[in-house]
This record gives structure tokens, sequence and C-alpha cells, in this order.
């Protein structure tokens, strides 16, 4: 614990013993809303009371495992700062490759339109709407506390996006996009990590999926072929082991496959494209014809 008189320098290096110094640094930083160069500069500053107090709680809410997204109350992605709650996953830097092919894939679009589904924190949408004011965005989720919140960082960000509360596509009376994106629970109910770490505290329905973490990805690859336009795409973000898995329900469905590896090579997004549409071929024949054919 700091006490009064404590400076800068003392409080870090205390803190240092307990949590990581990168953690310690972040932490400090926002209970006195100091910027880092400021602390490195003034680290035998001595601390105000009520910051020494504010930190003090942080490193020990940090201590017992609560992620620091949670403590905060807000996540970087992609650039922009997310608020976050107990009640939605926290965004990740590996999900921004999800937005990055995202975007990609729509570039030679105008005006395309675009669903994200279980949106949580709005992360996906609201990055993906802030890069293309020009696209029509809905975000889909069945928890009306991640709705709230998503909802928040969208109005406050400057991001045009139609949330919709749904059980994935249940409630959507929507059809016809250009781009679905989802990054939806795919662990497996039974893995240890879901009792490790931050996952401790995040909501469960957010991270697991029955059939090894598949159910949810399964679901969604279905229900894709009824909501994606002629030539529209398709792409999750999945665990590391389950490129393989998805690669066969993909190619099921009758999509043209893609897959997207993340810095480390392994592949983290995998979807696929709808057919163009065809224009109508001759006229099929049918009865006698067809048997005069040997057919």
């Amino acid at each position: 614990m700091t006490t009064s008189g404590t400076t800068i320098a003392a409080a870090l290096k205390a803190a240092r013993s307990r949590i990581p110094a990168a953690e310690a640094s972040l932490l400090l930083a926002e209970a006195g809303g100091y910027s880092r160069a400021w602390l490195i500069a003034h680290d035998d500053d001595v601390l105000p009371d009520a910051v020494s107090q504010r930190f003090d709680d942080w490193l020990a809410r940090r201590e017992r495992g609560e992620p620091v997204a949670y403590i905060l109350g807000w996540r970087e992605f992609y650039g922009h700062r997310f608020a976050v709650a107990p009640g939605v996953l926290i965004p990740r830097p590996e999900t921004e490759l999800l937005v990055e092919q995202g975007l990609a894939a729509i570039v030679s679009l105008s005006t395309p339109r675009i669903l994200d589904l279980g949106t949580g924190s709005g992360c996906i949408a609201v990055s993906l709407a802030l890069a293309r004011p020009d696209a029509r965005v809905w975000a889909v989720d069945f928890s009306a506390e991640a709705l709230a919140i998503a909802t928040a960082n969208a109005e406050r960000l400057g991001a045009k996006v139609e949330f919709v509360r749904s059980d994935w596509a249940a409630s959507l009376s929507v059809r016809d996009f250009d781009l679905i994106v989802s990054n939806p629970p795919y662990i497996a109910p039974d893995d240890a990590h879901l009792t490790q770490g931050d996952l401790r505290f995040e909501p469960r329905t957010a991270l697991a999926a029955a059939d090894a973490g598949l159910a949810d990805l399964r679901h969604i690859v279905a229900v894709a072929e009824d909501l994606l336009a002629p030539g529209g795409m398709l792409l999750c973000e999945h665990g590391y082991d389950q490129a393989g898995s998805m690669q066969e329900v993909i190619v099921g469905k009758g999509f043209s496959p893609v897959r997207y590896c993340d810095l480390a090579g392994i592949v983290r997004v995998s979807g696929g494209r709808m057919a163009e549409a065809q224009p109508p071929g001759p006229r099929r024949e049918t009865g006698a014809a067809k048997n005069s054919l040997g057919t």
C-alpha cells in the first residue's frame, strides 16, 4: 500500500513487485490522469492522496485477477477506445485481423451492407462503420447489457450502426448483406483456460460453445447462406486449432473458402464468398424429353 508522501518512483517500484511493470504504469497513469511520458519525467513527484488511494484499490483488484480493461472501463481496439464492462468480451488485438480482412472484402463496393453477429462491445461493427462511413452496418447480440454498451460506444465515437437484439439472426429481418463478420464463442466448455487469467471474469456465454467450441461457428455458416447477397463474404474468427473444421463447414455449404493468418502464421479467420448471381440458363427438359436422353 502506498502511504502519504509516496513518490511516483516508489509507488511504481512497489507495484511492480505485485503485477507486471507495464500494467502498473498504465494503472498509475490512468489513476492520476497522467501520460506515460509525464510519469517518467516526474518520478520524484509525490502522489496526491486521492491518486494513491485509487491506485491502491486498482492494484488490489488486479492482484485478484480482475482484467485491467474492466478496472479501467475501456480497451483500445483498432485505434479507438471502447468502453467495456463484465457483461461483454474484452476486445483483443488479434480480432483486428477480422476488421482488416472485412474492409478488404468490400473495398470495391459503394454503400456496402455489413452485419456483425454477436457484437458484444461493438468494437468490430463500430470500427467497420468508422472506416467505411458510406456503409450501412447492423450489429446483433442477444444480451441487452451488451447492446447498451455497444450503442454507447457507437454514439460516443460517432459511428452509424443499427443495433438489433436477437439470438444470432433469428429476429433479424434484413437480408442481402455484402459482408458478415463474427467473433463468436469458440472455446470448448471443458477447456482449462476458461478457469485461468482474464477469462475467469469474462461472460462465459461470449467464450464457450458446445461441440468442442464449434456449435456457434457452424450455426453462423448455416444461416449466412440466407443472409448474404450474391458475391457476399462471410468471415469468422475462430480458435488456433479450428481452421480445418471451419474449412469443411465452409466448403460443405458451397462457399468459396478463404483463410487468413495472424502475425504468428496461425489461421485465425476463416470464411467464404457466396457465388455470384448467375443469369438464367436454358430451360431444363423434363418428362418424356428427359427420358429420351437416357437420364
